[in-house]
């Protein structure tokens, strides 16, 4: 799928300024620390939650964390925090 005019320009932008992509663009931010522990921010919602599967919903697609034991530590607006054993991540536009 091509990038609307208004995203080539706001990436365009971003790397001529060298702002953070993710705070011009609306794209997530995630951060995995080993498979124990997972940082999500510029989210949209939860969509699905079970102790082995979290569905994040994006601005663009959503996102799919596989694991086990799976807890939502600390949930705001813009950022969650995961922990428990995962297993896998998933990015689905």
């Amino acid at each position: 799928m091509r990038a609307s005019w208004r995203q080539r320009v706001k990436k365009m932008a971003a790397d001529m300024l060298d702002v953070p992509k993710d705070s011009i663009l609306d794209v997530p931010r995630i951060t995995l620390i080993g498979g124990l522990q997972l940082y999500v921010e510029n989210y949209r919602g939860v969509m699905e939650f079970r102790d082995d599967l979290l569905r994040l919903a994006l601005s663009q697609g959503e996102l799919h964390v596989y694991g086990k034991s799976l807890v939502v530590k600390s949930i705001f607006p813009a950022e969650v925090v995961i922990e428990g054993n995962i297993s896998g991540i998933k990015y689905l536009e």
